[in-house]
Parts: C-alpha cells; sequence; structure tokens
C-alpha cells in the first residue's frame, strides 16, 4: 500500500487497484485529496477495473462527494471502469439524500 496524500487528518492510499481515504475530508484537504487522485488515475492502464474506498470517511461533508464526482469523471475520461465504490454509512445516507447514488456504479455501504 502506498501513501498518496496525508494532510488535515485525511489519508489517501492505493493498493493495486484500489484508492482509499480516511478521515475527516473537508473543502481544506479536498482539492489536494482531488488533485492526488487525479494523479493516481491518470497513472493507471486504460481499462483498469477500479475501486473507490471512501468507508474510511468519518464525518461528512459535502466536500468529500465532490471529491468522490471528481474522481468518477476522471476515471470515465481516462479510460478506466469503476467497478464499485464503498461508502461509509454516513456518506452513503448523504449520497442518497442528495440523489447522487444513481451516478455511482454499485455504491454500497460500509
Amino acid at each position: 500500500m502506498s501513501c498518496l496524500l496525508e494532510e488535515g487528518g485525511v489519508r489517501l492510499d492505493a493498493e493495486g487497484a484500489r484508492l482509499a481515504v480516511s478521515g475527516d475530508v473537508d473543502f481544506e484537504v479536498a482539492a489536494a485529496l482531488a488533485a492526488s487522485g487525479n494523479d493516481w488515475l491518470a497513472e493507471q492502464s486504460s481499462a483498469t477495473r477500479l475501486v473507490l474506498d471512501l468507508s474510511g470517511v468519518e464525518r461528512v461533508s459535502s466536500a468529500a462527494l465532490s471529491v468522490l464526482l471528481e474522481w468518477t469523471r476522471c476515471a470515465e475520461a481516462t479510460g478506466l471502469v469503476i467497478d464499485r465504490v464503498t461508502l461509509s454509512a454516513p456518506l452513503a445516507r448523504l449520497t442518497r439524500m442528495a440523489g447522487l447514488d444513481a451516478l455511482l456504479p454499485e455504491a454500497a455501504a460500509a
């Protein structure tokens, strides 16, 4: 597992084709988190099947959803396939409330 970002209590790790976030994602760290994830996504081979794991996101804000949607757009633009998105229970509730769950492939609460 390699750490791609550790800032403000938020950590972004990559292992195989899995990108995992843990900590309290807020707007202060969201831009750096999105950029680090996008850099990693850009390095992956086309048609790679990915897992985006946000089950470790404890406190939820719309910043985490913004990052997730940015990664989804980046993956699609670079020809990657998102097999699964795993969300923490609070993030899954927010995603459903915002009506964004339909935009995520196989989104599941951890």
